[in-house]
């Protein structure tokens, strides 16, 4: 295998191979990134709650923060 004909084919099938290899996980990050995009775009657009709502996400944090006391506190529930 040392005839320069031979290393140069397999040099460049290599460098070809991580070209595409790259180009596809380029193309990869930029369709999740996207994904992501869209995610943050949807939160954003959501509709006002209703007070109701705002009231249930309150309780719900109370119950979060009296576990949270209790299990500083070493207490089982």
């Amino acid at each position: 295998m040392s005839d320069p004909m031979t290393t140069m084919t397999v040099a460049g099938t290599a460098l070809a191979g991580l070209g595409i290899a790259t180009f596809a996980g380029l193309r990869g990050w930029q369709g999740w990134l996207e994904v992501r995009r869209l995610e943050l775009a949807a939160s954003r657009r959501s509709e006002p709650r209703s007070p109701a709502g705002d009231m249930i996400e309150v309780a719900d944090l109370k119950e979060r923060v009296r576990k949270l006391e209790a299990i500083a506190a070493v207490v089982d529930l």
